[in-house]
């Protein structure tokens, strides 16, 4: 049984949380945390609230979508406060989304480096341009940065 104390008003969540208040209510109408009523109509959250908008704030800090964070935490239980190993388990399914993610942002520097270092200045030479568009059948965006489109 919850203890009086051992809710949080919404203040003292984003006090702690470092959330807006704004957005921790954007984030239970996503289904991504939750909260009780009191008898007044004011929310209150469990402690455990706090460790996942720290999990929030670390996926979205790595690159990852709020899409790809809700997927994920509908995989916890909704019974009780997860565990250590919930929490593994959630970290590992992700491991290879990561990988990716660190790629991406190796080739970034790897050939901004190489494009600034080289001197041309030239958008018409740089590796990183696409002219008269021909890798567009690669799809959108930066093809060149894109490890699945090699």
């Amino acid at each position: 049984m919850l203890h009086r104390t051992d809710l949080l008003t919404i203040g003292e969540l984003s006090a702690r949380s470092g959330f807006a208040p704004s957005a921790l209510r954007y984030y239970e109408s996503l289904g991504l945390i939750t909260s009780t009523r009191t008898s007044g109509n004011q929310r209150r959250y469990e402690r455990a609230m706090l460790r996942r908008l720290a999990f929030i704030r670390s996926a979205q800090r790595v690159g990852l979508s709020l899409e790809e964070i809700t997927q994920a935490l509908r995989t916890l239980p909704g019974s009780r406060t997860p565990t250590k190993a919930d929490w593994t388990r959630l970290s590992h399914q992700w491991r290879g989304r990561l990988n990716e993610q660190i790629e991406r942002l190796e080739r970034l520097r790897d050939r901004l480096d190489s494009c600034i270092g080289c001197g041309c200045l030239s958008l018409q030479k740089c590796t990183l341009q696409n002219p008269d568009d021909y890798v567009s059948s690669r799809g959108p965006g930066a093809v060149y940065l894109d490890p699945s489109k090699d």
